[in-house]
């Protein structure tokens, strides 16, 4: 019997967090809605901003999911639920208290011109104050802004715990019989195109947990398939197999997806195409981001282990980071393309450092997300052995 480890899918959730990076660094320079914003934004590099913005949230959840199989068999529902409990609401607690308002006292001294200093501001932020409005609407507060994905990977991993093992399993077993030849594109680009054509108009996405419908209709049933598929080692091979026809259906989607927007408001008549179009190129591209993982990335090294550990702390300081420099940097009068270079460059450098610093002070890992070995751990959920046999971007 072969034996196989699920390094792949840390590699893929290093590379999903560092594009997140540049990613957010790019959200403060194209004509998007976002926290804050450069004086004289483009469109100029929104077509690379969606060569990941369609899959790579996605991505996060299946290797979240993923993860949290390996854990459940490990651990029980009981283990499970309070150990992701600890891993996720310590970090987001702390994020929304410190790490996180920064980005909102600039957002209202950039929108509505707010004149106080960031102590008065927190002061409001603590007491919940709902007066900061524009054309927009009011601004929440507290919020978790980037940070979403920790509660709803909490809500979606209490989901699996109450599931257990055995029916995860079966799962799994029903969807490697289902997903395969023409059915392994067909049947998920109509799952997702379903539900960007019937829930998205009525339910953008906000990430707030209690009414963001089309996101939790995407994003759980990509966690639900990590999980499920985590140990159907046949899976990851069929997407291996598919990778080079999910890059053509990917490149041939994104293409179609650039076409589409630059016809501007003349396109939505054919709304629903769009919808259908972006779906191909969510699905083609995790399967072949995942596929092309599978071939190349299932390695171990000791860069897989120390990034692994990384990317959590990276991931939680990085759009504060972006927001706090790219307000800064505004009074040198760089040039976009230096100045994003730089966000980016400080970005990484200051996360990394503070990283350093956070993996050697127990008292602060549970701040971050970090096990209080995690200066020596060597292995993580997705690095185990696995039998090889049958079983806020633009939307359209």
């Amino acid at each position: 019997m072969q034996n196989q480890r699920l390094y792949f899918l840390d590699w893929l959730r290093i590379g999903a967090f560092f594009l997140l990076v540049l990613y957010h660094t790019g959200m403060y320079y194209v004509t998007w809605d976002w926290h804050v914003k450069t004086p004289h934004p483009s469109d100029a590099i929104e077509p690379l901003m969606l060569l990941s913005s369609p899959w790579r949230m996605c991505l996060l959840f299946l290797i979240g999911g993923a993860a949290a199989a390996f854990l459940l068999d490990k651990l029980g529902g009981k283990g499970l639920a309070k150990e992701r409990s600890k891993r996720l609401l310590i970090p987001l607690i702390f994020g929304m208290s410190f790490i996180v308002p920064p980005q909102s006292y600039f957002e209202v001294v950039s929108d509505v011109a707010y004149q106080g200093s960031y102590v008065d501001f927190m002061q409001l932020y603590v007491r919940a104050y709902h007066g900061f409005c524009d054309h927009n609407g009011c601004l929440d507060l507290p919020t978790w802004n980037h940070l979403w994905f920790l509660p709803y990977l909490w809500i979606y991993t209490l989901l699996l715990a109450a599931i257990g093992s055995r029916r995860v399993q079966v799962m799994g077993n029903w969807l490697l019989r289902h997903l395969q030849g023409w059915k392994l594109f067909v049947l998920p680009v109509a799952f997702l195109a379903a539900g960007r054509i019937l829930l998205l108009p009525h339910w953008p996405h906000t990430h707030n947990l209690t009414s963001d419908w089309h996101n939790h209709a995407m994003s759980l049933p990509f966690f639900l398939l990590g999980a499920a598929m985590a140990r159907q080692a046949e899976f990851w091979q069929r997407l291996e197999n598919a990778r080079f026809a999910a890059l053509g259906f990917f490149l041939a989607s994104w293409a179609s997806l650039i076409f589409f927007y630059a016809t501007g408001d003349t396109y939505k008549d054919w709304l629903p195409l769009a919808r259908t179009v972006y779906a191909f190129c969510q699905w083609s591209g995790i399967v072949a981001v995942c596929g092309f993982g599978h071939r190349h990335l299932n390695f171990d090294s000791a860069k897989r282990r120390y990034l692994t550990q990384a990317v959590f702390p990276v991931y939680i300081l990085h759009q504060t980071l972006i927001v706090c420099l790219a307000m800064g940097l505004r009074a040198a009068g760089l040039a976009p393309v230096t100045e994003g270079a730089l966000i980016v460059v400080l970005t990484f450098a200051i996360s990394f450092g503070v990283f350093e610093m956070v993996r050697r002070v127990p008292l602060l890992q549970p701040l971050f997300g970090l096990a209080k070995s995690s200066a020596t751990t060597t292995e993580t959920p997705l690095s185990v052995k696995l039998s090889a046999k049958s079983s806020t971007f633009r939307e359209t």
